[in-house]
């Protein structure tokens, strides 16, 4: 298949990805989804690779085809079949990314590609409102679901464990609606195409493997190290280190963590999902942007585990904020090793954390409704050679918005006193960090706050003689004034007139400034 028509069906597959995203946002009930895009869609061809992805979260979409590969083993598809699932130890991540996975069938009823989507619940049950508390177990966080066969009796079991079941049934229609018209388009190309859209799948995949193997074989061969930590878990205290050993060989790279913490009490750890789509991410980062997001540039990077460990855990080990904050720390270590290898090319840290906020209680001004808030909050991204860092953005991980003040506001009984740059806390350097925010809440009635952040020790690291970023800040202020600093995991319950804080770490500074211009 030449470059043209590659590049023809490259955007065509995306588009439908794309399209679905549209209507997922669009028909979704919670401001996470509707508002802050916390999904993700992606199209698989009939053995569970990845054909393509639309730019949505990278924690979710390197995760996701281990999730489309539990379904397949352990559901036969067939026409109008959708297998949810959120088991971290089944396909998932952590029990608020609910995925639907449904197939596209032939005429025969045999599954020729699958469509699939990601979104985060704001509550699905748990101990703590949001379902992202410190909890010891997973068993603490909420409804925990196997690959099943969607039907209305899954359907009123989330919804009764939420505390926010009205929104659940209106977010799990959405993601419904989203893969029906994934089914939709993708029939309507096979109609039209026939045997040249499974060609291009298969082009586009192999075409995506000779990319990376180029990629990988102009990079110098060797071994290299990199280690960083979590502050702590919520429960024990830390540090939890987190080791990397990366290594080069011609045209594959090995990407080892077996040496790091073992598994932990509270809910920092992750699956291996989490490890694999982290790594994954670094080196979609290293391409330009005309590489095709799919699974064949995935087959030429391996990475090692071992089972039990804070990057591999077993059940039942709590997951919780391990998809959030952990996700994070493996990609600044994978940065850190690959600074190493390609000192020229790789940028300081970033703020490191997704500064995680949920709140939950009973609104007043709708009869004592129940509620449950979640957003993540952006920092400052890592200075670079040749370029200073962005300040307030959601970095690596993540990749959803905010949620625009006069929308929570409608939503929720608090608002927003406060919300704007954080001067000066990126780190100095040749390149400067960008700078995290300020997001400060006024709270109109009783609820439970949960903060679950990083970076609130020490801040990102700078690179090439760069100064760290500064690390974050969470204060809450009473309503009598009387101000206490939080810790960066910490459940509180706050009354009206209480306001909460959050300063957000700034990016690491890049180069020293002895040798600018």
């Amino acid at each position: 298949m030449n470059p043209i028509e590659l590049e023809i069906y490259r955007n065509l597959f995306a588009s439908i990805a794309e399209e679905m995203g549209v209507v997922l946002m669009r028909s979704s009930f919670s401001p996470n989804i509707k508002e802050r895009r916390d999904f993700s869609c992606a199209i698989f061809d009939a053995g569970g690779e990845m054909v393509a992805q639309a730019a949505h979260i990278p924690v979710h979409l390197g995760s996701t085809p281990m999730s489309v590969a539990a379904a397949r083993e352990s559901v036969q598809m067939g026409p109008g079949d959708h297998v949810v699932l959120n088991d971290p130890y089944a396909g998932g991540t952590h029990l608020p990314d609910i995925t639907f996975v449904s197939p596209v069938c032939d005429d025969e009823g045999q599954p020729v590609f699958y469509v699939a989507n990601r979104a985060h619940h704001a509550d699905v049950g748990g101990a703590t409102p949001g379902s992202l508390g410190l909890s010891k177990s997973v068993d603490e966080e909420g409804i925990r679901i196997p690959p099943t066969r969607w039907d209305e009796q899954l359907e009123d079991q989330i919804a009764e464990a939420s505390r926010t079941p009205q929104e659940r049934r209106g977010d799990l229609k959405a993601q419904i609606a989203a893969n029906r018209r994934g089914i939709a388009r993708l029939s309507e190309e096979i109609r039209r195409r026939k045997a040249a859209l499974f060609d291009a799948a298969e082009s586009l995949q192999n075409h995506s493997e000779r990319f990376m193997e180029n990629l990988l074989d102009e990079m110098p061969d060797g071994t290299w190290s990199f280690e960083d930590e979590l502050e702590g878990d919520g429960v024990d205290s830390g540090p939890i280190p987190i080791r990397a050993k990366l290594t080069i060989d011609g045209d594959r790279a090995v990407v080892d963590f077996s040496n790091s913490a073992g598994q932990v009490k509270g809910p920092v750890n992750v699956p291996k999902a989490v490890t694999v789509s982290a790594t994954l991410y670094v080196f979609r980062c290293l391409a330009d942007e005309t590489l095709p997001s799919n699974g064949g540039y995935m087959r030429r990077i391996e990475v090692r585990t071992e089972k039990g460990t804070v990057v591999d855990a077993e059940p039942p080990a709590p997951v919780a904020i391990g998809n959030v904050e952990t996700s994070q720390r493996i990609t600044d270590v994978v940065m850190g090793a690959l600074a190493k290898a390609l000192p020229d090319r790789i940028p300081a840290a970033s703020c490191g954390t997704m500064n995680n906020l949920t709140v939950g209680g009973t609104d007043p001004r709708h009869g004592g409704k129940s509620f449950a808030y979640y957003e993540t909050i952006a920092g400052g991204s890592g200075a670079g050679p040749g370029y200073h860092g962005a300040s307030a953005v959601h970095t690596h991980m993540t990749n959803t918005l905010n949620t625009p003040v006069e929308a929570l506001e409608h939503s929720y009984p608090f608002r927003v006193e406060r919300y704007g740059i954080r001067r000066g806390s990126g780190g100095e350097g040749r390149f400067e960090g960008g700078s995290g925010v300020v997001r400060s809440y006024r709270f109109g009635s009783d609820a439970t706050v949960t903060v679950m952040t990083e970076r609130r020790t020490s801040g990102p690291w700078g690179l090439a003689g760069g100064q760290g970023g500064r690390p974050g800040v969470n204060l809450l202020i009473r309503a009598d004034g009387t101000e206490e600093k939080l810790d960066a995991k910490q459940v509180v319950e706050v009354e009206p007139g209480d306001r909460l804080e959050m300063k957000t770490p700034g990016g690491g500074g890049w180069g020293s400034r002895n040798e600018a211009d």
